[in-house]
């Protein structure tokens, strides 16, 4: 972790002349971007493999026509054809999956008082007035909800509001654009409770955002904020796509 925390503080060095105070907040935001840059790959090959199952419908349709009154017969068929043309109904996790080892890095780093034996000097960096190893909580404590720290989360709430609304409406409008699709992804097992819940999934970053320490705060609204930008641009021409792919 003390690699890491230097990794931070380099990065914060860098952006001190344009950031001042905020420079370590920046850096978070700057490392998350590229943790996101990093995985980009992934996820432009998670849309591909959504569109190669879109390729697969009609397939999918004569398998639901054959198999329709044995549920079990049609989810091994489905699954069958998925293995057959290397199609994998959860390859859209994947970029995500992969980015929890830094979140957790970000949590860690920000919530110990110690690194590698010495002081978090981390720990007495803030965004404007917002401690990044305090949590809500605290700035409820130090001014109340519109007090100077209080304001800091009241705006990423906002942000995640907003982010989490584009995605609610664009998941419901791609389902309701395509509900077969969706059909064919209910076939998959637990898949059907998934797509569901996924269009809420963006709520529930408001109260990640509440809980972790503010630097990990930062980074959790970079990565949703990300993802909804990719999404919109990786699934523009596939109106159901995105309805099966998670939103953070």
């Amino acid at each position: 972790m003390s690699v890491f925390a230097s990794l931070v503080e380099h990065l914060a060095d860098l952006l001190s002349p344009l950031f001042h105070a905020s420079a370590t907040a920046a850096a978070i935001i700057l490392f998350t971007a590229l943790v996101r840059l990093a995985v980009h790959p992934l996820s432009r090959a998670a849309a591909r493999g959504q569109k190669a199952r879109a390729r697969l419908a009609p397939e999918l349709a004569e398998l639901r026509r054959k198999h329709g009154k044995d549920a079990q017969k049609l989810q091994k068929a489905t699954m069958e054809l998925h293995a057959r043309e290397k199609v994998s109904p959860f390859s859209g996790c994947l970029p995500s999956l992969l980015q929890l080892p830094a979140f957790f890095l970000m949590y860690h780093l920000f919530s110990n008082t110690s690194i590698g034996g010495g002081p978090n000097g981390l720990l007495g960096h803030s965004l404007f007035a917002a401690p990044l190893g305090g949590r809500w909580h605290d700035a409820l404590g130090d001014g109340g909800v519109f007090g100077p720290a209080g304001l800091v989360y009241l705006a990423l709430f906002a942000l995640v509001a907003a982010v989490a609304t584009f995605n609610y409406r664009r998941s419901k409008a791609q389902m309701a654009a395509a509900p077969q699709q969706a059909a064919q992804g209910a076939e998959v097992p637990g898949m059907g409770a998934m797509l569901k819940f996924m269009p809420l999934m963006s709520f529930a970053t408001l109260f990640t955002v509440a809980v972790v320490p503010l630097a990990a705060a930062l980074y959790v609204v970079t990565s949703t904020t990300w993802t909804a930008v990719e999404r919109y641009f990786l699934y523009r021409d596939m109106p159901a796509a995105g309805a099966l792919t998670p939103a953070v």
